[in-house]
């Protein structure tokens, strides 16, 4: 697990040493665009710990303007409440996340908080017993800012009481090239099914003109699990039951899904429409793809929109944000995003500062301050602060949409009977770890039958849950 530790001291001298590194940390222009400001509950909440250090482990976002302004957000808690915050930057993508964590919470020895995806890391914590129980935060900030995004209440609150705090929900979605759909007359959309996704970009692709259509990878990434997970719950199949237990994996649905991908990148008729490379790319060659003006489609989070934005790329203008795309099982788009949350770490050496921090962050020109820096990729997880300031529903054509997912009715249920979110599942989040799904994708695209890899990954799934203590 690689991280990059920084360090903000609640002295004059030493917070000014910092500010350079922060406001260096992302393209575009480096001066602070929020003047951030720690109020005055916060410094008296955080009287009775001053002198002392508070550790912190940040879920790195992908967007060094957005990792720059959180920097500036913590160097100013530090100075003002005479508190020393070292930061540690940790990839999420590094496959051993969570046992690293977990070993230094087993040896006493954790971070104080830390922020993660709510649906990929907080049952998985929460399974391992690492969380301290934190209702006490969330029924402070309910009664402040009122109700969580929708998404964060099913991955965040077991047996009724919350283990992590809602910190930023996180913008993802499809982006289409909305210049080339026009060129062809292709209607601009909410959502697309994927099969005419599929033909859409088929029909955009030019390679003489370096025009590919189609911005997925499968292979072992982030972005490759998600397309993957999401299509095959989009034909009506799933890794689990919607309790979050019983493995349901193996079935037809996923099957014709991965039936689906196979022909897509076997097939010499969409030869055209996928970019060179396409089966080794990492999580952020569709980033650096896009933003190089390859590309007609991809879906990630708002990142590569934020940094279309912050450098004046030209794409940005270009860029028609949606939903998603749905399959046979789906009438809506399985599409709920995703929030960044704070937990507290069982041993932690400062928890009550700790609970003091992650307050002072989840509102006010701390969140806004990163959210300017991030455009669609850190937006507010609580339902009042989203009216807060007119930035977060009008400072960009896509943040209505946004705020649409943030606040949709949940769960969305397929054809097939699954309903999503589906109950946290901490074997659901070790498989997606392991890249079970992109592995799988890889056999098929090596010439193994759809039905023998689902096979064969169901078995493997089944083994991960009961690793986990999920008998099947």
């Amino acid at each position: 697990m690689e991280w990059t530790r920084r360090r903000f001291l609640g002295t004059g001298a030493s917070a000014l040493g910092v500010l350079g590194l922060s406001a260096c940390g992302g393209s575009g222009s480096s001066t602070p665009r929020v003047q951030v400001e720690v109020p005055p509950d916060v410094v008296s909440a955080a009287g009775p710990y001053k002198g002392s250090s508070l550790g912190m482990l940040s879920q790195k976002l992908y967007s060094d303007r957005a990792n720059a302004a959180l920097d500036r957000s913590l160097q100013a808690f530090a100075k003002a409440t005479g508190t020393t915050v070292e930061n540690s930057l940790v990839s999420s993508d590094t496959g051993d996340l969570v046992a690293k964590t977990d070993a230094a919470v087993k040896a006493g020895n954790p971070r104080d908080i830390a922020f993660f995806n709510d649906n990929r890391f907080v049952a998985q914590f929460h399974n391992l017993g690492d969380l301290v129980d934190v209702t006490d935060v969330v029924t402070e900030l309910s009664a402040r800012y009122g109700e969580p995004a929708a998404e964060s209440r099913n991955f965040c609150s077991f047996g009724g009481r919350w283990f992590a705090i809602p910190y930023q929900f996180v913008g993802s979605g499809a982006f289409a090239r909305k210049d080339w759909l026009q060129e062809k007359g292709i209607a601009l959309k909410e959502s697309y099914t994927w099969a005419e996704m599929r033909d859409i970009c088929l029909e955009i692709s030019d390679p003489s003109k370096r025009r590919f259509g189609w911005g997925l990878t499968v292979n072992r990434s982030g972005d490759g699990n998600g397309f993957l997970e999401y299509l095959i719950y989009g034909y009506g199949g799933s890794i689990t039951a919607n309790d979050g237990r019983k493995v349901t994996f193996n079935s037809p649905e996923t099957i014709d899904a991965v039936e689906f991908v196979r022909d897509l990148y076997t097939n010499p008729k969409y030869k055209p429409m996928l970019p060179p490379g396409i089966e080794s790319w990492t999580d952020s060659s569709n980033n650096e793809n896009w933003l190089a003006g390859i590309l007609g489609f991809t879906r990630n989070q708002y990142s590569l929109y934020a940094d279309s934005k912050a450098t004046k790329n030209p794409v940005y203008a270009n860029t028609h944000p949606f939903i998603d795309c749905t399959g046979p099982a789906s009438r809506r788009p399985l599409a709920w995003c995703q929030s960044q949350a704070f937990v507290i770490f069982k041993g932690a050496k400062n928890p009550e500062l700790a609970k003091v921090m992650a307050q002072y962050l989840v509102s006010g020109t701390p969140l806004l301050g990163v959210s300017k820096d991030a455009t669609g990729l850190a937006m507010p997880a609580w339902e009042k602060v989203w009216a807060s300031d007119e930035f977060y529903l009008r400072g960009d054509p896509a943040f209505p949409m946004l705020h649409k997912l943030a606040t949709q009715p949940l769960p969305i249920t397929t054809t097939t009977g699954n309903a999503f979110p589906q109950a946290p599942s901490p074997g659901e989040q070790a498989t997606l770890q392991a890249y079970v799904l992109t592995d799988m994708m890889q056999e098929v695209l090596r010439g193994t039958p759809g039905k023998d890899a689902v096979a064969t990954a169901h078995q493997r799934i089944v083994r991960i849950f009961e690793q986990q203590g999920i008998a099947q």
